[in-house]
C-alpha cells in the first residue's frame, strides 16, 4: 500500500516535496492553515493593482525547470521564463546609476567606466567565489547533514579550509575589490539571505556571483506564477491540497508519527512532511521529549533569528521607463544602513530593494498604471524597543519616498502614488507564523549552518521531516526547492 504523507504549510518547500513523494507514488495531502498556498512566497491583488508580496529574484533557474523534469513534466507546458540583462540597476546618493550585467562585454564596458581596471577586480572575485559556490553545492547544500560523520572528516576539513568561512563578507571583499560602489553593490547582494555582511561568512558572496554567472531570470507574471504551476502540477499527479485547514499539533506515539490534529479531529498518516517554521513547529505542534536538545522549547530564545522586512506596495498613475525590474538605492550612510537591523535600530537613511516588474511584464502595467514593491531590511520583533505599529510605519514610509525622490525620475513619485500597502514583521509573525516576525528563518551563522541547522529528518520521531527556511540547506527559494530534492532523498532510503 502506498505511503500517505500529510505535508503541513503550504509552502514552497511544501509543494516541491509534495510533487517529488507523488512522483514517487506516495499518496500526499497538503495542509495548509491560509486561504492562498505559497508561504511568503505569495501575491497582493487590490484596487487594480497586483504586487509578488517577498520573493522576486530568480537564480540559478535550471533549479526551477528541472523539478518538473524531474516528474516527467516539460516545464514550458506550466510557465513561462526568460533572462534578465542587466540583471540589476543600481543608484548611488549622488545621483550617480550603473547597469550590472550577466553579459561580460557589457560588464567590462560598466566597470571600466567607473574604474580603469575594475573589470579584472571583478572577474578574479568571480573566478574566487565560484570555487566557493562549486564546494558549497557539491559538500553542504547538496547533502543531507544528518550525521556528524558528513562534517567530521579530512575531506570536509579540506574544502572549508579553501572556502574560509570564518572571514567576513567585507573583510573578504575589501582584499578583492577597490571601488567603493562595486563594494557596496556587492555587500548589498550578498543579503539576499537576511545576513550582515559586515560580521557573517564570505560564503554568501557566492548569491552576487551566481547572479552573474548565471544571470537573473524572470517568470512571466511574477513569481506567484511559479506557484500556481506547482499547485497544477501537484493536483495532476494525484494531490489533494487543503487551504484554511491549521494543524494544530502533530499526534506522535512510540515516538512514530501517526497523523495531525485539525480542529476537533485527527488525520492520520504514515509520514508527515513539516513546511511550517521550524520554531514555530517546536514551540506549537510538537511535544519537548520528541526534540533536538539544541532547538528545544526552552532554548528558542537563544537561537539567533535572520532580521526581518518592512515592504511598501505602491500603486502608481505612471510608468517608469528608467526602472529595471531589479533597483538597488545605495544611500550616503550605507554601512549603518545594511548594520541597523542586526542591531535593533531603523536606519533613516535606508538602502533600498525596488522591484518593478512592469519594465518587462505587461500583467504589472494596466491602463497605465504600474506596481512598485520597495523593501528595506529593519529588526525583527526581538528588539522591544521597535513595535510597527501606526506611527513607526509611516516613519517607515517618509524614510523610504525620501530616497526613492533622491533617484533621477523618481523625483515626484509622492504624486503619483495612488495605492498603498505594507508588510511589516507583525505581518510576518501573524501570517506565516514567523517567529520574532523574521524574514529569512534562523541565522545563517556557521554555529547553524549545515549539519549545525535544524535537520531535515528528526532524530526521534519515526516518520517526520521537515523542510524550509529555518532547516538545512537553508533560505532562499532555489536553496529549498533543491533542498526539497535532498529530503526526498533521505525519505526513500528510509523505506530500504
Amino acid at each position: 500500500m502506498n505511503k500517505h504523507t500529510i505535508i503541513i504549510g503550504g509552502g514552497i518547500g511544501g509543494l516541491c516535496s509534495g510533487i517529488r513523494l507523488l512522483h514517487k507514488g506516495h499518496k500526499v495531502t497538503l495542509l495548509e492553515k491560509n486561504k492562498k498556498i505559497g508561504g511568503k512566497v505569495n501575491i497582493l491583488e487590490s484596487n487594480n493593482f497586483k504586487f509578488d508580496m517577498t520573493a522576486s529574484i530568480i537564480m540559478t533557474p535550471k533549479i526551477y525547470t528541472d523539478l518538473f523534469k524531474d516528474v516527467g513534466k516539460n516545464y514550458e507546458d506550466y510557465f513561462k521564463i526568460y533572462k534578465l540583462d542587466p540583471i540589476y540597476k543600481v543608484y548611488y546618493d549622488d545621483k550617480t546609476s550603473c547597469n550590472f550585467y550577466s553579459d561580460t562585454n557589457k560588464m567590462i564596458d560598466q566597470l571600466e567606466s567607473l574604474q580603469k581596471g575594475l573589470s579584472t577586480n571583478f572577474y578574479n572575485f568571480l573566478a574566487k567565489s565560484y570555487e566557493k559556490y562549486f564546494i558549497s553545492k557539491d559538500k553542504i547544500l547538496n547533502q543531507p547533514m544528518i550525521n556528524l560523520k558528513e562534517i567530521i572528516n579530512f575531506s570536509f576539513i579540506k574544502n572549508m579550509c579553501k572556502i574560509n568561512p570564518m572571514l567576513s563578507t567585507n573583510n573578504y571583499l575589501n582584499k578583492l575589490i577597490y571601488n567603493e560602489k562595486l563594494k557596496n553593490y556587492l555587500i548589498f547582494t550578498s543579503m539576499y539571505i537576511g545576513v550582515n555582511p559586515y560580521t557573517n561568512s564570505n560564503i554568501y558572496t557566492l548569491i552576487p556571483t551566481i547572479s552573474h554567472l548565471y544571470g537573473i531570470w524572470y517568470i512571466e507574471g511574477g513569481l506567484y506564477s511559479y506557484i500556481k504551476a506547482l499547485e497544477k502540477l501537484f493536483i495532476e499527479l494525484g494531490g489533494q491540497i487543503k487551504t484554511n485547514c491549521e494543524v494544530k499539533s502533530i499526534v506522535i506515539e512510540k515516538n512514530e508519527v501517526k497523523g495531525v490534529k485539525i480542529k476537533d479531529k485527527i488525520l492520520s498518516c504514515d509520514l508527515i512532511v513539516c513546511n511550517a517554521d521550524y520554531p514555530y513547529t517546536i514551540k506549537n505542534l510538537i511535544n519537548d521529549e520528541f526534540l533536538d536538545n539544541k532547538y528545544s522549547k526552552k532554548n528558542l530564545n537563544s537561537i539567533d533569528y535572520s532580521c526581518s522586512v518592512f515592504v511598501l506596495y505602491l500603486g502608481l498613475d505612471k510608468i517608469y521607463h528608467n526602472l529595471n525590474v531589479h533597483n538597488i538605492y545605495i544611500s550616503k550612510d550605507f554601512k549603518n544602513s545594511i548594520e541597523g537591523p542586526f542591531k535593533g535600530y531603523i536606519p533613516s537613511d535606508p538602502s533600498l530593494y525596488i522591484y518593478y516588474p512592469g519594465a518587462v511584464d505587461e500583467s504589472f502595467k494596466v491602463n497605465n498604471h504600474s506596481s512598485m514593491n520597495i523593501m528595506i531590511r529593519v529588526p525583527n520583533l526581538s528588539f522591544s524597543n521597535i513595535n510597527y505599529h501606526n506611527n513607526q510605519i509611516e516613519t517607515l514610509k517618509k524614510y523610504i519616498i525620501n530616497n526613492l525622490k533622491n533617484i533621477k525620475g523618481l523625483e515626484n513619485i509622492e504624486n503619483h502614488i495612488i495605492y498603498e500597502n505594507y508588510l511589516t514583521p507583525l505581518d510576518l509573525h501573524g501570517k506565516y507564523n514567523l517567529y520574532y516576525g523574521n524574514a529569512f528563518g534562523i541565522s545563517h551563522k556557521i554555529s547553524q549552518s549545515a549539519y549545525f541547522r535544524p535537520h531535515l529528518k528528526s532524530k526521534k520521531v519515526r516518520g517526520l521531516y521537515f523542510i524550509g527556511s529555518s532547516t538545512h540547506p537553508g533560505n532562499g527559494t532555489s536553496v529549498v526547492i533543491d533542498g526539497s530534492k535532498v529530503l526526498c532523498k533521505i525519505i526513500e532510503n528510509n523505506k530500504k
